[in-house]
């Protein structure tokens, strides 16, 4: 008995405990773009790209400076080298040999190594490839920004359309129901024919399931966006930016006026910088045929015993070193190296081309995307029109079919033209706010 007690105990706790770990956020475009530019997961892994490739700048950078090595080398002989000598040497015979073993069972040697490159062109080009290394990932962190920032007000957008359409559905649906109702009580009265009463009916079921449609779709808006900002999906979030006022605030022509700069965009920027890449490539192809020359310095002690005692304090260790110059001058490789120079010519050709491609291509998404931009504008303007007419028409309507003055299918054509626009309105409204933003994207804004 105590058992089952304590399972709807155990059921409450866990359920508060889940409660408390929910968090609450209440943003505006602005306050969610920031939060995503910081949380989400694209830009916190691009970040630790950037900081990846300056730990790449560094390694490349210490290969050139002084790198310093020590070990312990330590040998058994299990069966000593033999080896033979005249017999004389130890009051033999002459012209007979003796075997004898050199050496000891035990050795062991303590080593050091300093060494240091003095000239070497792969090295030098290396240098300045670990730069443009890490240029390309700060360009790649960039566009993560600029594609997140698009994806937010995309989303934010998508939540807000949602709502409202659901707003604008129940509104209707309230209407509705009313004249349903009224049509009803007129019907059963005998003034007007049953067919009307049906036509509201279907007209009224029409508006419920896109009603719970829409209602299925916000939750789904929600969790995207909540994903995009790099929140948890059950964490509470509510939008403080209305539709409307979000709309009225992107409304800018003068943006479309801008001058692209196309060397702003990063996406040419990358291109750019992939131009560079092969420029280096080609430059470490020509550097192979130059020669390199290094230093290094060595310093050790050897010991050798019978027995493994080397670390009494009778032991004699025997120290050396040396110092050493290496110089390596490429000859001749069978036409390999200037090959694999001509390969590199060839990339660095294709890159340039890629280049002036993507010079053509970023000039035609600005048309496009302005294109779109300025027919966002006008089609906002045309749908609020639209909808102002669609209203009035509806009402002239609504007012003829109560008093037996128009048919029901006038009526409900009224009612259906009204609602496409409502949902034009909204939708026009969102690709403002969309268009703005994906302008603003390619002017790098």
């Amino acid at each position: 008995m105590k058992k089952l007690f304590l399972i709807p105990l155990l059921f409450f706790a866990l359920t508060a405990n889940a409660q408390d770990s929910k968090k609450s956020f209440n943003f505006s475009l602005e306050q969610a773009i920031s939060q995503a530019l910081t949380n989400n997961y694209s830009v916190i892994n691009a970040g630790r790209d950037i900081e990846a490739s300056k730990e790449k700048k560094w390694e490349t950078t210490a290969a050139g400076l002084p790198q310093i090595n020590a070990g312990l080398d330590y040998t058994n002989n299990i069966v000593l080298q033999k080896s033979v000598v005249p017999a004389e040497f130890f009051g033999g015979e002459p012209g007979t040999y003796a075997t004898v073993a050199f050496g000891t069972k035990h050795s062991m040697i303590a080593r050091s190594t300093l060494s240091q490159i003095i000239f070497d062109g792969s090295y030098v080009v290396a240098l300045q490839a670990s730069k443009t290394y890490l240029k390309y990932y700060e360009n790649a962190k960039q566009k993560t920004d600029v594609e997140i920032k698009e994806a937010v007000i995309n989303s934010y957008g998508n939540v807000l359309l949602a709502e409202e359409s659901i707003a604008i559905l129940e509104k209707n649906k309230a209407t509705l129901e009313k004249t349903l109702s009224d049509t009803k009580a007129t019907f059963e009265n005998g003034l007007i024919e049953e067919e009307s009463v049906e036509q509201l009916q279907i007209t009224l079921t029409s508006i419920n399931s896109t009603l719970n449609y829409n209602k299925r779709l916000v939750d789904v808006a929600y969790k995207t966006l909540k994903i995009t900002l790099g929140i948890d999906i059950n964490d509470d979030l509510k939008l403080t930016d209305k539709l409307d006022n979000l709309t009225v605030s992107n409304l800018d022509l003068a943006l479309a006026e801008t001058e692209f700069a196309v060397a702003d965009n990063v996406n040419y920027q990358m291109a750019l910088n992939f131009q560079e890449q092969r420029e280096l490539e080609l430059k470490l192809q020509k550097s192979k045929a130059l020669p390199s020359l290094s230093a290094n310095l060595n310093f050790g002690y050897t010991a050798f015993k019978d027995q493994f005692q080397f670390f009494t304090k009778n032991q004699n260790w025997l120290n050396y070193s040396n110092v050493g110059v290496s110089l390596n001058v490429p000859i001749f490789s069978s036409l390999a190296r200037s090959s694999r120079t001509q390969q590199a010519k060839i990339a660095l050709d294709q890159a340039k081309t890629q280049l002036s491609e993507a010079e053509q291509k970023l000039k035609l998404q600005y048309a496009s995307a302005k294109s779109d931009y300025e027919f966002s504008i006008e089609e906002y303007a045309t749908a609020k029109s639209n909808l102002s007419l669609a209203e009035r028409i509806e009402r002239k309507q609504q007012i003829k079919f109560t008093e037996g003055l128009s048919s029901s299918f006038d009526f409900n054509d009224a009612q259906r033209q009204l609602y496409t626009n409502q949902q034009n309105y909204l939708q026009s409204m969102v690709n403002v706010i969309n268009k703005k933003a994906a302008l603003e994207k390619i002017i790098n804004k």
